[in-house]
């Protein structure tokens, strides 16, 4: 069968309109990372009919994955991230144009990554706070946006970091951890500082001392839509944005939507005072086990 764009996309018009639609088309949207989020994330904007991308992932699928990565099959196990997900991309638009980067973002790499990228979508591992703290420092000097959604459980937590806003160095403030755990409960309490997932979640799964953590395919999929909506939003010029230090979170537990506005980010001392609480949390729940 012919692929045709106009009719593959038709349905998008009345939501943006053709020109947009064009502009979607024209777009070149970069995704660092294609586990759970980032991975969905790519399905969400294929579907918009966005026609290039970058996808950067260094990992291959493995089992622990199936509860919530979208390109994790019996049929992908052991095959490159990348690999896999270029395949999807020009099986829903043969017309998209998709680099790949299979070692993912670091020195090497980034620059040509972020190279004509309209916007970044930050779907990197949660433990990857070098290649993140890269990639948003270099994507600031390009003047290119960064979204990021995290998947906390039920709850869906997100920012926007536009090179005006607050930078992702100073809201997240790692420079206060003392190490890696440090920066795990950082990462957290900035994304979500509602602290929501921690008044249902089993503690005892979580080790951030070990870079590990439970999931949930639910907020994955939020994840995607929050994400390839407030991609789309920017490449259109239309639609209200909040950047950082405003934070967005929904719950679908609790069935509770929050925007927060963290003037300091993480070094106001509500959120210092967050983060012991939930280091003294974490540690109390070792002991137990």
């Amino acid at each position: 069968m012919e692929f045709d764009y106009s009719l593959a996309f038709s349905r998008n018009l009345g939501v943006i309109s053709e020109e947009e639609q064009a502009r979607l088309k024209d777009a070149r949207v970069g995704v660092a990372g294609l586990g759970a989020a980032g991975g969905a994330t790519l399905h969400a904007l294929l579907r918009t009919g966005i026609g290039r991308f970058h996808i950067a992932d260094l990992d291959a699928y493995e089992m622990v994955n199936f509860n919530r990565q979208i390109g994790a099959r019996i049929s992908t196990v052991g095959r490159p991230k990348v690999e896999v997900m270029q395949e999807m991309a020009r099986e829903i638009n043969p017309l998209a144009q998709v680099k790949t980067f299979p070692n993912g973002i670091n020195e090497e790499s980034v620059d040509d990554f972020l190279d004509g990228v309209d916007v970044v979508v930050d779907g990197i591992d949660y433990f990857g706070f070098s290649a993140r703290q890269l990639l948003y420092s270099r994507a600031r000097e390009k003047g290119i946006p960064v979204v990021v959604a995290a998947p906390l459980i039920f709850t869906t937590a997100w920012l926007v970091f536009t090179p005006e806003s607050m930078s992702w160095e100073d809201y997240f403030a790692f420079d206060l951890a003392k190490d890696e755990e440090d920066k795990a409960i950082l990462f957290f309490v900035g994304l979500c500082p509602s602290l929501t997932p921690a008044r249902y979640v089993d503690l005892s799964r979580v080790r951030f001392d070990l870079q590990q953590g439970p999931s949930f395919a639910t907020a994955i999929q939020m994840c995607a839509g929050v994400n390839a909506s407030e991609a789309v939003k920017l490449i259109i010029g239309r639609g209200r944005i909040y950047p950082s230090p405003y934070c967005q979170e929904f719950d679908t537990y609790l069935w509770r939507y929050r925007r927060t506005f963290l003037r300091r980010g993480n070094r106001s001392l509500w959120q210092r005072l967050k983060v012991a609480y939930i280091r003294r949390a974490l540690e109390k729940a070792r002991r137990k086990r």
